[in-house]
């Protein structure tokens, strides 16, 4: 990667992005979340040492990290790698404190799942307003295995967990389509004696699998015509220790992409992006868009189809994004939307109805910054249209909301808009992507704080 300018400090200061340079070098991509929380969790379950180089730092990741701390495992950063010592399958230790999950999302399900089998009581505290889309159904689930949930009031954090002296293995065919709930009873069933069985209509992200099996887990997956797959895990089998590089999150890396693709003359490539075909829906539309992405270096990591992209700026085009389509990149749709902006012609996306249920509600975030830069859209109860002619004026401030993906979504509109866009909040940025200012900035964007504003 070529040399980085000095970061723009991380506060609430809003922040303006306008007149990119040809975008060029090499753009590095913090290691992608889903896999880091469950690169953690399987390293603390298995005997040993294990070493994971490429650890998204987020405060979710974070998160997790201190409280498997809290359950006994001894984790250390250095030499540029997280270093766990495992405990074993089974070998976690009663915590003396109250598991803070902070605003964790990702890992909330993972760690109730985890602790689930074990014959004591956790408390799991924090402010995760998303607990409440899957904890019921994560609830009844568990309580096939002997385990009770009591949540607060509200149905969320925080909530006390009480495992069974003898856990049973279950058979759950799962109600609607989540990983999040999948991956919690897979994590469970790896602590039980005999097989859990997990049977799910439409298939979803398969990273536990996948990780669960490199560190010699005993699963299984078949897959149907349908479109569906039966899980199997075989409980109690010992998990072998492993050196885990985790790959760059594609989510992060689409802001690259993006950028790279409105901005004249670009030429950039993105290092180790994940490329599992369950993750690779918006890479799937920009080409569809008529966006010029190679994929070099194509290799294995972990269970996991790893590629360095080469991508060039393009003359997109506007298409129709289905439903089904949609609902693989739901995390992208805010950027994806930036695309739409420069293409020329229009872009419908169907089914974002989950975005409303997000806290902000992004779809409408979404729609309130592109109209803001100057940009035709049109929001319906569940869809987007937005009328691209090919370029952006921009000139107008753009509310975050606390939302990390809509702030630097419209921080990479601005790179190729015929006015400046400006950031009112820029907080959320340094949460969701460490270093993004810094590293656009090293690949030819422009960033500059305004003067005469507070955030």
């Amino acid at each position: 990667m070529t040399e980085i300018a000095p970061p723009i400090p991380a506060t609430s200061a809003p922040l303006a992005s306008h007149g990119a340079s040809p975008l060029t070098g090499r753009f590095t991509t913090p290691g992608d979340t889903a896999i880091s929380h469950r690169a953690l969790i399987l390293a603390a379950l298995a005997v040993g040492h294990s070493s994971i180089e490429g650890l998204s730092e987020t405060g979710d990741v974070l998160a997790t990290a201190a409280a498997l701390r809290q359950l006994g495992i001894r984790i250390e950063q250095r030499d540029g790698a997280w270093h766990v010592h495992g405990l074993g399958v089974g070998g976690l230790l009663e915590p003396q404190g109250p598991l803070e999950l902070g605003q964790a999302g990702a890992g909330a399900p993972l760690l109730i799942g985890l602790v689930a089998p074990y014959p004591f009581a956790t408390r799991f505290t924090g402010t995760s307003a998303s607990i409440g889309h899957w904890l019921p159904a994560l609830r009844e689930a568990l309580a096939r295995i002997g385990a009770t949930v009591s949540a607060a009031p509200d149905g969320g954090l925080p909530l006390t967990l009480k495992g069974p002296r003898l856990p049973l293995p279950l058979t759950h065919v799962m109600a609607a389509p989540s990983e999040a709930i999948k991956s919690a009873l897979l994590l469970a069933g790896t602590q039980i004696e005999g097989t859990t069985t997990i049977v799910e209509p439409m298939a979803t992200g398969d990273h536990t699998e996948k990780l669960l099996g490199d560190f010699g887990g005993a699963v299984s997956v078949v897959s149907d015509d349908a479109g569906g797959a039966t899980i199997g895990v075989t409980g109690l089998t010992e998990l072998q220790p492993r050196r885990v590089v985790v790959p760059g999150d594609p989510s992060a890396a689409a802001y690259g992409l993006v950028a790279a693709l409105i901005v004249p003359g670009s030429d950039l490539v993105i290092e180790n992006v994940l490329v599992n075909p369950l993750r690779t829906g918006l890479i799937d539309t920009l080409l569809e868009m008529g966006g010029d992405i190679q994929f070099l270096n194509q290799r294995e990591a972990g269970g996991e189809h790893v590629a360095d992209l080469r991508v060039r700026s393009s003359r997109l085009k506007g298409i129709r994004v289905g439903a089904a389509h949609a609902a693989a990149m739901l995390d992208d749709i805010p950027i994806l939307a930036v695309a739409a902006a420069y293409a020329q012609g229009e872009t419908v996306i169907e089914g974002l109805g989950a975005l409303r249920g997000q806290s902000p509600d992004r779809l409408a975030a979404t729609a309130a910054g592109l109209a803001a830069s100057r940009v035709t859209v049109a929001e319906g109860e569940d869809n987007l249209t937005i009328g691209g002619v090919g370029k952006v004026e921009g000139g107008g401030t753009v509310l975050s909301q606390g939302d990390g993906s809509i702030a630097m979504s419209f921080l990479v509109l601005g790179l190729a808009s015929h006015k400046r866009v400006t950031l009112d909040d820029t907080s959320a940025i340094e949460t969701s992507f460490p270093g993004f200012v810094a590293a656009l900035t090293a690949a030819g964007a422009r960033f500059e704080p305004v003067k005469g504003q507070k955030g």
